[in-house]
């Protein structure tokens, strides 16, 4: 079995294009199918959202070869800190949005696990470790990352595939087809500097779970962090406003 180094240096490189374009069309059709057509329930959508991710990842590692307890250690001492740092900034973004209803007691964390670690972990996995690390092993074999600018030029490469996953992925939720989709866009660039910089992938889940933790608490109700799943039915009895409301201005709206 290949070494980390080996198989991110391009040893391994040969078919890894066709796993790139594997992964933008799951990063699609995922969405686009169970979400925009079939209009599933969103906890349902989740699990089947990370099936299909998890089972995407599972089969680019099997057919490299990786060895994957050395990937997961790779230069984790300094990787690691690094996401809880990006990924404080990320918990920041929801709460320039306005506050919504959010859930209490039990339901809150069942959607914190849920909803704001795994879902947004697998999200973290798709969008970006998952385009970084094939990116690197496929480049590896042409001798740029020999030299620093050579690394330089193969890290832009990959980021500029995480923003394209990020976009397909997007693209398949109806009312992201819209300028809406600027917003993740510009998260990609910040959340995959963990896993760009360390070719760690604990670097961006963590980021990106910080950021999905955050908009459960500050806003589950809102489209940007929460994709819609238009199956769902609001459970109105197990919300809380998120401030008081004022006696004459009006009640919360439904």
């Amino acid at each position: 079995m290949p070494s980390v180094v080996a198989v991110l240096a391009g040893e391994e490189a040969a078919g890894q294009w066709p796993w790139l374009l594997i992964g933008l069309a799951v990063a699609f059709a995922v969405p686009f199918l169970f979400s925009d057509r079939l209009r599933l329930p969103r906890d349902l959508f989740y699990g089947l959202y990370g099936l299909s991710v998890l089972g995407l990842f599972a089969g680019w590692i099997a057919t490299t070869d990786l060895p994957l307890r050395a990937l997961l250690e790779r230069n984790w001492e300094w990787g690691l800190p690094l996401a809880v740092v990006v990924g404080v900034v990320m918990a920041l973004v929801p709460l320039r949005q306005p506050a919504t209803r959010h859930p209490v007691g039990v339901r809150l964390a069942e959607m914190l696990v849920w909803r704001g670690i795994v879902y947004g972990a697998i999200d973290g996995l798709l969008l970006s470790v998952y385009p970084i690390l094939v990116v690197f092993a496929a480049f590896g074999s042409t001798g740029l990352r020999d030299t620093v600018a050579g690394n330089v030029a193969v890290g832009a490469i990959a980021l500029a595939a995480s923003v394209a996953f990020t976009a397909v992925y997007h693209l398949g939720y109806r009312d992201f087809r819209s300028r809406k989709l600027v917003l993740p866009l510009l998260g990609d660039l910040v959340w995959s500097i963990p896993t760009l910089v360390s070719l760690n992938p604990f670097g961006a889940p963590i980021a990106h779970a910080a950021l999905h933790v955050s908009a459960v608490v500050h806003c589950s109700e809102t489209e940007l962090f929460l994709p819609p799943h238009r199956g769902e039915e609001p459970r109105r009895a197990r919300l809380r406003p998120s401030a008081p409301v004022t006696p004459g201005r009006g009640a919360a709206r439904g």
